[in-house]
């Protein structure tokens, strides 16, 4: 059922619709860090709490999240800011945390909790949904069978993506993963785009929503949250997407979720593990941020209304593929897309490293000639990839090894075939045709 819902989660006191406390209140005790700790009120973790704080006539309420329990007190963590908090402040619980979701977010930029800040008013006839959402039983989950065009040729050739799939970006700073988002969003054959920019730089959003995805924000949502932010409201930022698009998905849409960065999440929850005295384990990371990352990638997927297909973007520091969070996000996802530096620097975009990538339900939904043309194409460049240093040291003697003759054959083709304008749109039978004459 649709209403009218505008969400301000900092109003004045006054301006807060009459509640009926029915469980309940605490009172704070003190304040460490970034959390506040109370006796009381009864709630679970995740729940949202208000702090009451300020003098009587100017009196408000900060928005909390429950993040523990130790011994008798209540660990909360607030939303936004500490500044203004004293002991003795009254905790109000509000049970799970919900935003607003519709067809109005279209073309919209919100933060990590829904709310607009494009300066326009907040959109109307909208419904309320919960942020924290279990993922779907395995057995509720139909069947991946149908092609996403990703209009990206190198990615429909090669790693050939399905509706519903899950993909991880994986790739250092610097090497195009921006301008590839931006491509996927505005040639993709989804009907709506969720794109969560978690932790990202403030300048980086405006140049992203501006520079790369242009006119694609007319079939967007935008979901940014900033690094100068609070770790609960980053972290919080990408459940947020992950509602938006699962609203979508219940609509009957086929949805391309894309979140950056994954890292900066599992970033965001290691600072809120380790406030609440969680042990540090690999990297520092806390044993919690291995379970959220679980949960949060099994939530995409197919349903019986809609599909959720997702890219997830990984920033691996110093180009370390075997970062613990890369390692933990590829176990999970059903493919993954390496952006190679030294490709970069050879001028090739997307600076896919074919070889290194892989869709885990290619052979699942592409055409068998399609498979076989792919598999040549790899290969071919498997083989040149091996031969190369030889090559440039003019060691290698044509005719020597017919594999890599035809490989320096064709490798110009292949990279020819490979390479794409950031504007320039992919289409699928195009690309077969090209496939085809790349290994002509």
């Amino acid at each position: 059922m649709n209403t009218d819902v505008q969400i301000d989660l900092m109003p004045r006191l006054e301006q807060l619709p009459h509640r009926s406390w029915t469980r309940s209140e605490g009172r704070v005790t003190r304040v460490i860090g970034l959390t506040v700790e109370s006796t009381g009120p009864t709630a679970s973790v995740g729940d949202l709490a208000w702090i009451e704080t300020g003098p009587v006539e100017m009196r408000t309420r900060i928005p909390a999240e429950v993040v523990g329990f130790h011994e008798r007190s209540v660990i909360l963590m607030p939303i936004e800011y500490v500044a203004g908090i004293r002991p003795g402040d009254r905790v109000l619980p509000d049970g799970a945390m919900r935003i607003a979701a519709g067809p109005g977010l279209l073309g919209r930029v919100v933060d990590g909790l829904g709310r607009p800040l494009d300066g326009m008013p907040a959109p109307l006839d909208m419904t309320s949904v919960e942020i924290d959402r279990l993922p779907p039983s395995p057995l509720q989950r139909t069947r991946i069978s149908s092609i996403f065009h990703t209009g990206v040729r190198a990615i429909d050739a090669c790693m050939t993506c399905a509706k519903g799939q899950r993909i991880g970006i994986f790739a250092g700073s610097g090497v195009g993963k921006s301008v590839l988002l931006g491509s996927l969003a505005r040639h993709s054959c989804a009907t709506v785009n969720v794109i969560a920019l978690v932790g990202e730089r403030g300048r980086e959003v405006r140049d992203f929503i501006e520079k790369n995805l242009g006119d694609g924000l007319q079939k967007s949502v935008v979901v940014a949250v900033t690094s100068d932010q609070s770790p609960l409201l980053r972290r919080k930022g990408a459940a947020t997407a992950m509602a938006i698009a699962e609203y979508f998905r219940d609509q009957g849409d086929d949805v391309l979720l894309m979140m950056d960065s994954v890292t900066r999440y599992a970033m965001a929850q290691r600072e809120i593990g380790l406030a609440v005295g969680e042990p540090p384990a690999t990297r520092g990371y806390p044993p919690s941020v291995f379970g959220l990352l679980a949960r949060l990638l099994e939530r995409p997927g197919t349903s019986p209304q809609g599909t959720i297909t997702a890219f997830f973007t990984v920033l691996v520091e110093g180009d370390d593929m075997n970062d613990p969070i890369a390692d933990s996000v590829r176990s999970i996802l059903d493919g993954h897309i390496v952006l190679s530096r030294e490709i970069a620097e050879a001028n090739h975009y997307p600076a896919i490293d074919v070889l290194k990538s892989v869709s885990r339900l290619m052979s699942d939904v592409a055409p068998a000639k399609q498979a076989e043309l792919a598999g040549r194409l790899r290969e071919l460049l498997s083989v040149y990839r091996r031969a190369e240093d030889l090559v440039n040291v003019g060691a290698y003697v044509a005719g020597s090894n017919p594999k890599i003759d035809e490989a320096l054959s064709k490798i110009n083709a292949i990279n020819t075939f490979l390479k794409q304008r950031p504007n320039e749109i992919a289409d699928p039978a195009a690309m077969l045709k090209g496939l085809e004459e790349a290994l002509a």
